[in-house]
């Protein structure tokens, strides 16, 4: 991951960098390992995660279908 400061702008080049860190999922990333998680509860979250994913994934072919 790489921004470039232009012109000593550095709250620009900041509000950059966590644009990027959020579409990486990087924030989200640091949050989850601050703190031990129990493998039961990695397992739950993984899961919710695809169940979300598969949601999602099924409101866009519906919209897709409903498109054509």
């Amino acid at each position: 991951m790489r921004i470039e400061v232009l012109d000593n702008q550095i709250e620009a080049a900041l509000k950059a960098l966590k644009k990027q860190m959020v579409k990486e999922g990087l924030f989200q990333e640091m949050k989850r390992r601050a703190h031990y998680e129990k493998p039961s509860v990695k397992r739950k979250r993984k899961q919710a995660a695809a169940r979300k994913k598969r949601r999602r994934a099924a409101r866009r072919a519906e919209a897709h279908r409903a498109e054509s």
